[in-house]
């Protein structure tokens, strides 16, 4: 099974936010979105990586109770935020990336466009529709 194949089979809903923008503007998008990770684009609206509910629970435990003005680039440190794939990979793929990398959301780039994001969720959501045969691949 592919990544297309569950982005096909659900709306793509991922929700972006500029490198340039603070913590606290990416915990209330986050909120008003009912989203539990955000797009991170750079100002040439690249993809850079994702911020996610432990980026932001990290941000708070490192920098105590200030943590909401401190801009996402400042906490661009990790390896982790440069992962992504596209829709011709494979779901065993993802599995890999987000094990290997420690992560939860993984942006999905197809000719350096973005067309949505794939969750653990929906990684485990696959797999077990793949192993009850109720999802035709492409």
């Amino acid at each position: 099974m592919y990544v297309g194949d569950i982005l096909r089979n659900r709306s793509p809903r991922a929700v972006a936010i500029g490198l340039s923008e603070t913590v606290g503007i990416a915990a209330g998008l986050m909120r008003a979105s009912n989203v539990g990770a955000l797009v991170v684009r750079d100002a040439s609206y690249a993809v850079v990586g994702m911020f996610c509910e432990r980026d932001l629970v990290s941000a708070v435990a490192e920098r105590g109770q200030r943590p909401r003005q401190d801009q996402l680039r400042n906490l661009q440190g990790q390896g982790r935020w440069r992962v992504s794939c596209n829709s011709h990979d494979t779901f065993a793929h993802v599995e890999h990336l987000m094990s290997r990398h420690q992560i939860r959301y993984v942006p999905v780039i197809d000719n350096g466009r973005l067309v949505g994001v794939v969750s653990m969720r929906d990684v485990a959501f696959a797999v077990d529709e793949e192993s009850a045969g109720t999802v035709q691949a492409a």
